[in-house]
């Protein structure tokens, strides 16, 4: 990757790499102020309106979900760590998305081998929610997460219809996280390839990256009605696990 850029622009690719490094840590020191949470009453109930549009489920302002990034091997000794259950290693990445497909919240530093629920325990994000930052607003999750007073996840088992009406406003909530990484995947086709780059560049890229994204929303960039269609999306476009089929098969039910 590095050795073709470094073609395309005539120079070296040891300054190729220096360059993407130097600016990708510039972009990504960016992330404060374009990849943020809510901080007023007024934005929350803003946010929480634009989900309700969705399926009817109140009191949302953010989906939550992880995804996994291909990286080249970091090496033997760490090769494990970073070997996710799909067998190739990979960062695993938190992110919440609001209604308009913006990133909200990105955690980009756990290896491919951690579960979503650990990454999640370990964040700010939750320590903010437990400590009230965000009231009675909440975030709606996979069945990968445990429910909490703010964080909502389909039922493993439905019984009743109300049951099943909540499953699936809560699904149908919950997915505008999936159709954000398709855009978020397509504006930057690096997310699908395996990134051969240093641990520490593979971060500050996947951070740049949200924060072009977001900034491209505020610019009003279109997006082509394909983008934005889950149904779509290839096999390895849209993370699909264990959680995501007691989903579907609940839904369909």
């Amino acid at each position: 990757m590095l050795l073709s850029v470094a073609d395309f622009i005539g120079v070296s690719k040891a300054s190729a790499c220096r360059i993407v490094k130097k600016v990708t840590s510039a972009i990504a020191s960016l992330s404060p102020r374009y990849v943020k949470m809510y901080s007023t009453n007024a934005e929350m109930n803003r946010a929480a309106e634009e989900f309700y549009r969705f399926a009817r489920f109140p009191r949302v302002i953010g989906a939550i979900d992880c995804t996994l990034i291909k990286i080249q091997s970091p090496g033997r000794e760490d090769d494990g760590i970073y070997r996710s259950r799909k067998g190739f290693c990979a960062l695993n990445v938190q992110r919440v998305s609001d209604a308009r497909l913006k990133i909200r919240n990105i955690v980009a530093r756990w290896p491919g081998s951690c579960h979503d629920q650990t990454i999640f325990n370990n964040s700010s994000l939750k320590e903010a929610f437990q400590n009230g930052m965000y009231g009675r607003y909440m975030l709606v999750g996979d069945s990968g997460y445990k429910i909490k007073p703010y964080l909502m996840t389909p039922l493993q088992q439905v019984q009743t219809p109300a049951e099943n009406l909540y499953n699936e406003s809560s699904i149908r909530t919950r997915n505008v996280v999936e159709r954000q990484y398709g855009v978020w995947k397509r504006r930057f086709p690096i997310l699908s390839l395996c990134m051969r780059l240093q641990i520490e560049t593979t971060m500050n890229v996947i951070v740049a990256t949200a924060v072009l994204h977001n900034m491209a929303i505020d610019m009003n960039d279109s997006i082509p009605g394909e983008w934005t269609n889950p149904f779509n999306a290839d096999e390895d476009e849209i993370e699909q696990d264990d959680d995501h089929y007691v989903e579907s098969s609940t839904l369909s039910r």
